[in-house]
């Protein structure tokens, strides 16, 4: 038997999340020696024994490794033998300048549940309950090494259980920084109607009865508040719609539990798996056609977003109260805290003044919220994850780099934003911020930068931006260059799309074919570009052109984006198409905007040219009757997106493509003959999807042609298109052509400050 020694190195979120005990038992399991300890980057281990049982030890590593564990690499190297005689746990040490990964924020977990709902157990009922493998992570810290005195848990000292659970290295609580119990942690309170209401029992049992009786309830969760509601009274969904100034968009609900949801909707296995994973995002899921929630949650579309509990609160919630009489509520509203537009309320007293005229009941608690961080949302293309908002449960963990990158800031685009921090072979997007329209927002992005620049000990060498010059993030960029002295890049907008695909897939270094469709980037040539196919080279700085849509003009710029209507009348001036009469996008307009667009457009004032794919799904959606004016972003395109995937038969639709560019004559044509000849309006929504997605390829096709390039990437908002998606990869299912699509950052705006990120480093290690 031919014994060895290794030494092995994990890097990743290993800190905090039990692995040193998981190594230590797996060496106990397997029968080695050596030892085990953290620095401030990685755990070391050496290993010795049988080399079948040191290649075991390894395997099992990552194979077996804790739930909250986050593996990046593993290097192994031989080392002489020392012949130790048992396996141990020896002290940390500390690498200067070095800063660790932090987990995310983590669902409760089996062991912990099965705690708060024992009697006999000392955490019976407790809202805070967790361990190592759960609970509180990024969104509790203040700063690194990742430590009970840097987070907002510093101001719980450990009672003597919860203290010897925590050194105890057998304990399922050992170094679990968050740890607590009713004697030590943090505590709940209520405020309903004036009075403040103390004791977990008492507060639940009164937000119990005030979600029954149809009240909204402002519950801080992890990363922030949550505004609630009982999903099934439609009464109090259109009064916190009101309230909230969110007549349309959509609401996440969450259940129960699993089988409630699918008595909501239809769901896959790998849909729920994807509801039960430790970060419990928001799935987006088909509808049955008959549900007992509110038709208010998802008016006009065929999806739900669900999640599960994710808590020991939520699960508080749903769970019959001890000595009170109110049913539990079995589907709860579950949407962020805010006013529509203004960024996510964490804070006791912000809530206080800024939900009141929303909320009638708060439900709170004394822990402070260090980083807020929205619910992520995912969908589902086939039996792989699609991104839509990338968040809590995800953020902040990185995406991993092909090589040591300069140190730079990216801060995102306008809406859906999200900025991106470069150190070393990582890069870390920030949690999801929102739309920048507001001082509010502004406000929330600056300290939210300022928070994550320090966490990582990061000094910037670049900032980068978006490089539309309106832009609020173009702007601050600026402003923080002209403060700092830090120089500032600027990036195509589509360019970071494609570039953001690249970076996420490990495809920086080769040269990607990018389809990049969405509603609204800058373009080169100062118009507004939408619909693109790029070359993106192998430095990802280099960028070529080779098709679009064909231009068309956006009347009114900004006006045009919320009234499709005036986008379809826009698209038919381009086509050359005159006789309007009885058109659906025709008659939503009263006679005085006709006139007013009709000027517009054949004096060119005040118009915009685009080449957006995004906008030809509007002017689409309203040229069918589906909407004429749009409450919330991609509203438009979302319901005609659900309106064709009412029908399984296509109108057979076509659109021209001319040297490198999609044309839209004949679409448009064969669309007014079907709304004129009575087609149904969903045949004609299914066959527009067909005619663009074989356009599309076809454009691309000649493209791979032309540069022998077949790998082939999709991405931008339009994207978040699971129809017009599908029905792209299946044209090229047999072609030979690697298809690339989002899986890490979403491919809308929430994931342009990755693809800035690797745009600006590159551009910062050449040099001027």
């Amino acid at each position: 038997m031919t014994v060895e020694r290794s030494r092995i190195t994990v890097h990743g979120v290993v800190q905090g999340v039990g692995f040193r005990p998981f190594v230590a038992r797996l060496a106990d399991d397997l029968g080695v020696s050596g030892h085990c300890g953290n620095d401030d980057v990685s755990v070391f281990i050496e290993v010795e024994g049988p080399a079948a049982s040191l290649s075991e030890f390894t395997r099992r590593l990552r194979a077996d490794a804790p739930p909250m564990a986050v593996i990046v690499d593993v290097a192994v190297e031989a080392v002489p033998l020392r012949g130790d005689d048992a396996f141990r746990i020896i002290d940390s040490r500390h690498v200067a300048g070095a800063r660790t990964l932090v987990s995310p924020d983590v669902a409760t977990c089996a062991d912990c549940l099965r705690e708060l709902g024992d009697p006999q157990d000392r955490r019976y009922r407790h809202p805070f309950i967790n361990c190592t493998n759960c609970g509180p992570r990024f969104t509790v810290i203040t700063d690194l090494p990742y430590d009970r005195p840097n987070t907002t848990m510093a101001e719980f000292p450990l009672c003597e259980r919860c203290s010897a659970e925590y050194r105890d290295p057998d304990d399922r609580r050992f170094h679990a920084q968050p740890v607590c119990c009713p004697d030590c942690g943090p505590h709940l309170f209520a405020e309903v109607d004036g009075e403040r209401l103390t004791g977990d029992d008492t507060v639940l049992l009164a937000v119990q009865r005030a979600l029954q009786d149809g009240r909204i309830v402002a519950v801080k969760g992890l990363g922030g508040f949550h505004l609630v509601c009982d999903a099934t009274d439609s009464a109090a969904v259109a009064t916190l719609r009101k309230r909230k100034h969110r007549p349309d968009k959509p609401f996440a609900v969450m259940t129960a539990d699993l089988s409630v949801a699918r008595e909501l909707c239809r769901i896959s296995e790998f849909e729920t798996a994807l509801l039960q994973h430790p970060a419990r995002p928001i799935v987006l899921l088909r509808k049955h056609d008959s549900t007992s929630v509110s038709e208010g949650i998802a008016p006009g579309i065929d999806d739900l977003g669900v999640m599960l509990p994710y808590t020991p609160l939520h699960h508080l919630l749903f769970a019959r109260t001890p000595g009170g009489r109110v049913t539990p509520p079995r589907t709860l509203v579950m949407t962020s805290g805010n006013l529509s537009g203004e960024p996510l309320c964490f804070d006791n007293d912000d809530a206080r003044t800024r939900l009141r005229s929303i909320a009638d009941v708060f439900l709170m608690h004394d822990r402070r919220i260090a980083v807020p961080c929205e619910d992520s949302v995912l969908s589902v293309d086939g039996d792989t994850v699609l991104p839509i908002r990338r968040s809590r449960g995800y953020a902040p963990l990185p995406v991993v780099l092909p090589e040591h990158s300069p140190e730079v800031l990216a801060v995102g685009a306008e809406i859906k934003n999200t900025f991106c921090l470069t150190r070393q072979d990582y890069a870390f997007c920030s949690a999801h911020l929102g739309d920048m329209g507001s001082l509010e927002s502004l406000r929330a992005f600056e300290t939210s930068v300022q928070q994550l620049t320090h966490l990582h000990g990061i000094s910037p060498e670049a900032v980068i931006a978006d490089a539309h010059p309106g832009y609020s993030t173009h702007h601050w960029a600026q402003r923080y260059s002209e403060r700092t002295g830090t120089p500032l890049h600027t990036v195509q907008h589509h360019h970071a799309h494609v570039a953001s695909l690249m970076a996420e897939q490990g495809l920086l270094g080769t040269t990607v074919l990018g389809v990049a469709f969405d509603g609204t980037g800058y373009g080169c040539d100062g118009t507004v570009w939408g619909g693109e196919i790029l070359l993106v080279g192998p430095d990802v700085l280099s960028t070529r052109r080779m098709g679009h849509l064909q231009p068309f003009s956006l009347p009114g710029g900004d006006a045009a984006v919320r009234n499709p209507a005036r986008v379809a009348l826009a698209l038919l001036h381009e086509a050359g198409i005159g006789n309007l009469d009885g058109l659906p996008c025709t008659d939503a307009l009263p006679a005085a905007e006709r006139a007013a667009v009709a000027s517009q457009l054949v004096s060119g004032r005040g118009c915009v040219r685009t080449t957006s794919a995004g906008r030809l799904f509007d002017g689409v959606s309203s040229l069918l009757g589906v909407r004429h004016r749009v409450t919330y972003e991609g509203q438009a395109a979302i319901e005609l997106e659900a309106l064709a995937r009412t029908t399984t038969h296509p109108a057979p639709l076509t659109m021209d493509v001319d040297g490198d560019q999609i044309g839209i004559h004949s679409l448009l044509s064969g669309l007014i003959a079907g709304v004129r000849g009575g087609t149904p309006p969903a045949e004609l929504a299914l066959g527009f999807h067909h005619a663009l997605a074989e356009a599309t390829a076809t454009l691309v096709d000649f493209a791979v042609t032309t540069t022998g390039i077949t790998t082939i990437g999709l991405t931008g908002g339009v994207f978040q298109n699971r129809l017009f998606l599908g029905l792209l990869r299946a044209h090229w299912k047999s072609s030979g052509y690697r298809v690339l699509t989002h899986h890490r950052v979403p491919p809308n705006d929430g994931g342009l400050s990755l693809g800035q990120a690797v745009i600006g480093a590159a551009a910062t290690m050449r040099g001027p």
